[in-house]
């Protein structure tokens, strides 16, 4: 067979080889350690197919067309008599020398790479001592090139704005500091995107969501517009906010704080007594909260505490929508993830002292059932009136991930019929939930689903049953709603203007999408390594666990505080087990024992690797292992 070259993205694993994805509707092409040919992960590369074997197509790196970053964090070592630095990034299995460089002990740097061959950099940041409070948090957000301080030139104009707003412009919009509008976040919120207001009316409701008007103060072409398009979206790792604005805005003018006047953008309902919009308004206005609720107030409230009395009529108005608003979504088909979140509570010095599993409360249901109408009924005006605007999409699942979660279902007796609709996905949630298999099969359909990205186009959102949808109700810590905010107010103001905004569209949803990936994969890799340390002083003990994932070398078992790890196919000792994928098991060669996706299997912690941020298990009590989740 003649040889092929193609082009594109390489992905490396910890275990040193590597996937290259190309589009040209193939699989990826695996490559071995020894072929990646200097190529690290991310890098663009030209590889060259040189088996074929059942589907499986191998290669080996023959071109690094482009580097992926040139910026690497990581600590200074040695190497020979040289000072270098070993990459954070286990996938960079490469000393970077530091010409010229001094060395200094147990430090984190981030170092700009000078030379590809030789391997050669220059330190940038010392970001401090490896054991230094929050250094390994601020050393992942670097690595994927976040900066937490703002250029001076962002924070010069921000701190030029004005910290109320003016009466002339109050005067220009319609004027709602009537309404006793309420804000319901977490204890600690700062930056308070929406407030609410719901009141029974004729037979049906009025409900009004009110959005930080960020877009009257951060305006095309300023160094704010430009800062938070860079970032693109707040990241909020295990131990920080990095916000997409300054606290000047984020956390000051913008944020609908109780008690002083505030710009807002209106997305005022009427709903019929079954909960259906009859009639809407979008406008700018004025506001002042009236109070500042948490969700622990709210929720007491809803199970009869008297302390809300003054929001009393409010709240129970806000009840009865969610109520309405949760039936008409379940009617439509709407999936709902219900997977708990892990929190990891960390003492003054940064270290972990508790994991905790959030589950969403009534209160915040009821919150982000107000946050879809709006968003929902945003995506139908501007679809409806030709604005241009940015929306969030989520498209049908592919049918090869389809026919993957059908296999496993079959182990649990299940199948999703057709998955053209949303409510074939519901059905199965329906039938596993409060069944021992509930969190596996749920993880494994969330997995099915493709990735929810913003799009200049309404494509509908899949997950959430929706012909129509937008982001329109975080304008401060998203960028997507900014921009949709901005749409907005030029077919209000200004129309002649929308042309010119909308040729930026494509490339913002494009950009937005990416840093909303980036932002997920820091938060991931923070509280992983938040986690492994809080779990190296456990490390000999034993624990009950279920088996989440199978690979061909070995599974991984996700404890009941949430945390995973992995039990190596080689430490399993009583037999050679082999990777069966379409059974979704290791299955022992010579005794026919398995190890199936779902399985409960007692486990001992033997070690807790913080660098690799990854936990290793090993297999106790060989009689006990139960299929807890058949």
């Amino acid at each position: 067979m003649r040889s092929k070259t193609l082009v594109g993205t390489l992905s490396v694993n910890l275990r040193g080889f590597g996937f290259v994805t190309v589009d040209d509707g193939g699989t990826d092409i695996f490559v071995a350690a020894e072929n990646l040919g200097g190529a690290f992960n991310g890098d663009t590369v030209k590889v060259r197919i040189t088996d074929n074997f059942r589907g499986r197509r191998e290669g080996h790196v023959t071109e690094i067309v482009e580097h992926a970053n040139r910026i690497i964090v990581g600590t200074l070592t040695h190497l020979g008599r040289k000072v270098a630095v070993e990459p954070d990034d286990k996938r960079i299995n490469r000393m970077i020398v530091l010409p010229n460089q001094k060395f200094l002990p147990n430090t984190k740097v981030v170092v700009k790479v000078t030379s590809w061959e030789p391997l050669r950099g220059k330190v940038t940041e010392i970001i401090g001592k490896t054991d230094g409070v929050g250094v390994e948090v601020r050393g992942i957000l670097r690595s994927h090139g976040v900066e937490e301080n703002f250029p001076p030139e962002v924070q010069a104009e921000a701190s030029r704005i004005e910290t109320e707003p003016t009466v002339a412009e109050m005067n220009r919009r319609v004027d709602r500091r009537n309404l006793p509008v309420v804000t319901i976040d977490g204890e600690d919120a700062k930056d308070l995107d929406d407030g609410v207001f719901a009141e029974v009316r004729d037979g049906g409701f009025f409900l009004g969501v009110y959005i930080a008007d960020v877009s009257f103060y951060v305006r095309p072409k300023t160094f704010l517009d430009g800062e938070a398009f860079e970032r693109g979206t707040s990241i909020y790792p295990v131990d920080r906010v990095v916000p997409m604005l300054p606290v000047e805005l984020s956390n000051g003018v913008c944020s609908l704080n109780a008690g002083v006047n505030r710009l807002a953008m209106a997305c005022e309902m009427i709903l019929d007594a079954s909960g259906n919009v009859t009639t809407y308004e979008i406008f700018p206005t004025v506001i002042r909260v009236f109070k500042r609720l948490s969700y622990t107030q709210v929720n007491k409230f809803l199970d009869g505490d008297g302390e809300l009395a003054d929001c009393a009529d409010n709240l129970n108005a806000l009840k009865q929508i969610h109520a309405l608003r949760k039936k008409i979504r379940d009617g439509r088909g709407s999936i709902d993830f219900d997977l708990p979140e892990m929190k990891i509570l960390l003492d003054a010095q940064g270290r972990p002292i508790e994991i905790t599993k959030r589950v969403q409360t009534v209160a915040e249901s009821i919150i982000e059932e107000c946050m879809l109408l709006a968003n929902e009924t945003v995506a139908r005006h501007t679809v409806t009136k030709k604005i241009p605007s940015l929306y969030r999409v989520h498209e049908l699942p592919s049918p090869d991930k389809v026919q993957t979660l059908n296999q496993l279902l079959a182990h649990f007796s299940l199948h999703v019929s057709k998955a053209s609709e949303p409510r074939d996905f519901q059905k199965i949630l329906a039938q596993v939930k409060g069944r021992p298999a509930e969190k596996v099969i749920t993880g494994y359909t969330l997995r099915t689903m493709q990735q929810a990205r913003y799009a200049a186009e309404n494509l509908g959102h899949f997950g959430i049953a929706a012909k129509f949808y937008t982001h329109f109700t975080s304008p401060i810590r998203r960028y997507p709603d900014l921009i949709v905010h901005r749409m907005l107010r030029a077919s209000f103001e200004s129309p002649e203007k929308i042309p010119a905004l909308a040729k930026r569209l494509d490339e913002a949803a494009k950009h937005s999408s990416e840093r909303e990936r980036r932002a997920i994969d820091i938060e991931r890799e923070t509280l992983d390594l938040k986690a492994v340390e809080f779990m190296s002083r456990y490390v000999g003990k034993t624990f009950d666990g279920v088996i989440e994932s199978v690979t061909n070398f070995g599974f991984f078992v996700e404890l009941a505080n949430g945390v995973d790890g992995l039990v190596r196919a080689a430490s399993i000792n009583d037999d050679y087990y082999a990777f069966v994928e379409r059974e979704f098991a290791l299955i022992g060669q010579a005794t026919g024992r398995s190890f199936h996706v779902g399985d409960g299997v007692r486990v001992k912690l033997i070690s807790a690797n913080t660098k690799l941020r990854q936990l290793t298990f090993e297999l106790v009590d060989y009689d006990l292992i139960a299929e807890v989740c058949r």
